[in-house]
């Protein structure tokens, strides 16, 4: 796919998730609005963060509003990426009381996972900042939020990796062995994007020395050392770099936050980490109502 044609997918992946998570909580209408609540009744809200972190998912916010009631009028005071403090005001929104009451469990689930993930992100990123090694995204998202998920690694300062299986080729264990070994599996998928000309990338995993030297030879853009150890990260790293090889070195699997320093020292271009969107820890957020 180009670029475009990919924005476009990109976004109408957002416009539909959203429009999902309305119509899965409304169906056929929120029955207490419409039981007790005046339909002319005026009001306004308040989202208010409940810890500290970094806010993401505010743009989210508007749109999930707008698609409640045009008419509503929402005022951001934090913007995604920036910090947030327990306490502090981060958007306000008035008009018709009752969209706002519809609207404010699927607003406060898009900006509390997304704000959880970009917090969590901005920790591992400031962790490795004093060296050149860039934070990934994985594909392990919640399905149908891939593009939240990944959006808030953005927002938390990270890198996205593939968006899904279109826009990579990414050789995993299984391919390799599949194939019958790395050289077939790399030569079969330069072969194959040649035919189709794709405008992609080739990245393939290695697990060992042995796969790292038989993969360099068929020159992949990318090399994924999976479960390397940091001894075994900087050996690799002094091999491809006394060739000159301008080879992209990724480092994935059982990196946290007690070794992502020492990985990143390695040398390593990439660290991808799966727990950023597997393992989420939603930033605690409020919503409360006020009469107009």
């Amino acid at each position: 796919m180009k670029s475009r044609d990919c924005n476009d997918f990109y976004e109408g992946c957002r416009a539909r998730a959203i429009m999902l998570a309305l119509e899965e909580d409304r169906y056929t209408g929120d029955i207490t609005t419409l039981a007790t609540i005046d339909p002319r009744q005026g009001g306004s809200a308040v989202i208010k963060a409940k810890e500290d972190g970094v806010l993401g998912g505010a743009d989210v916010a508007m749109q999930v509003f707008a698609a409640c009631d045009s008419k509503l009028t929402v005022v951001l005071h934090r913007r995604d990426g920036e910090r947030v403090l327990c306490g502090e005001i981060i958007l306000e929104v008035t008009g018709t009381l009752a969209p706002l009451l519809i609207a404010e469990r699927t607003t406060l689930n898009f900006m509390q996972r997304m704000s959880g993930i970009a917090t969590r992100t901005r920790g591992y990123v400031d962790k490795v900042s004093h060296t050149g090694t860039k934070i990934l995204d994985t594909r392990k998202t919640a399905p149908g939020l891939r593009y939240f998920d990944k959006e808030a690694v953005r927002i938390g300062g990270g890198t996205n990796h593939r968006f899904g299986l279109f826009d990579m080729i990414l050789i995993k264990d299984n391919h390799i062995d599949a194939s019958g070994g790395i050289a077939k599996a790399i030569h079969r998928a330069q072969r194959y994007r040649e035919e189709h000309k794709l405008e992609v990338k080739i990245e393939t995993e290695v697990r060992s020395m042995k796969e790292l030297r038989e993969a360099l030879d068929c020159q992949p853009e990318i090399i994924l050392l999976d479960n390397f150890t940091p001894a075994l990260l900087r050996e690799a790293v002094a091999f491809v770099r006394s060739g000159q090889s301008a080879t992209i070195l990724e480092a994935s699997g059982n990196i946290g936050m007690h070794n992502v320093v020492e990985v990143a020292e390695t040398g390593v271009d990439f660290i991808s980490i799966g727990e950023l969107t597997h393992s989420v820890k939603a930033l605690d957020l409020s919503m409360n109502i006020a009469l107009v």
